[in-house]
């Protein structure tokens, strides 16, 4: 499970509280997308919390325990070449992801990705199919996607039925409908 409890983050007006349990989708939804991409990055460490907070399982998220709860995540933005924050912690190629050392032994092909991103979409040319196929491959427990493709919800319901924790940001409201919990931003 992943909390927000009461937390506030710089530039924000309200907190926000929620719980993300395994085996359902929790969709974020609000004024803009960036808002909605920022509190996932708060969500990694990568926001400073002013109050309140994240945490996994009852562990608090901190400074120091931002990259452990990192490596219990996959994250899909909505595509790489984002300014801002996500540039700065994603790679520039989707190749990249399996080359860093933590995902090195992982046993994927350019052949198990491109089926994987068949599952996700019959477009496989929209970047954030690429990401999400990526990030599922890294079998995280915890799967954080931002702005969601409608088409690529039944995925992820099959994703939340081996028992992750999907957190997805939309304002469409296919996407919405479709997921167990809507949290207003």
């Amino acid at each position: 499970m992943l909390e927000l409890n009461e937390v506030l983050i710089e530039g924000e007006s309200r907190t926000l509280s929620m719980m993300a349990h395994e085996g359902q989708i929790t969709c974020l939804t609000g004024d803009t997308p960036e808002r909605l991409t920022r509190w996932l990055c708060c969500m990694m460490g990568f926001e400073r919390v002013q109050s309140g907070f994240v945490s996994i399982d009852g562990e608090p998220l901190t400074d120091g325990s931002a990259p452990v709860f990192r490596r219990q995540m996959a994250f899909a933005p909505m595509r790489l070449d984002k300014t801002g924050v996500v540039k700065v912690y994603e790679p520039p190629t989707v190749q990249d992801v399996f080359n860093l050392a933590v995902n090195s032994n992982l046993p994927i092909s350019n052949g198990i990705l491109a089926e994987e991103m068949r599952r996700v979409s019959s477009d496989s040319t929209d970047p954030r199919v690429q990401l999400l196929a990526v990030a599922a491959l890294l079998n995280k427990p915890i799967l954080l996607v931002d702005d969601v493709l409608p088409s690529a919800m039944h995925y992820l319901r099959g994703k939340v039925s081996e028992g992750k924790v999907v957190i997805v940001t939309s304002m469409d409201e296919e996407v919405m409908q479709a997921a167990d919990v809507v949290v207003e931003i």
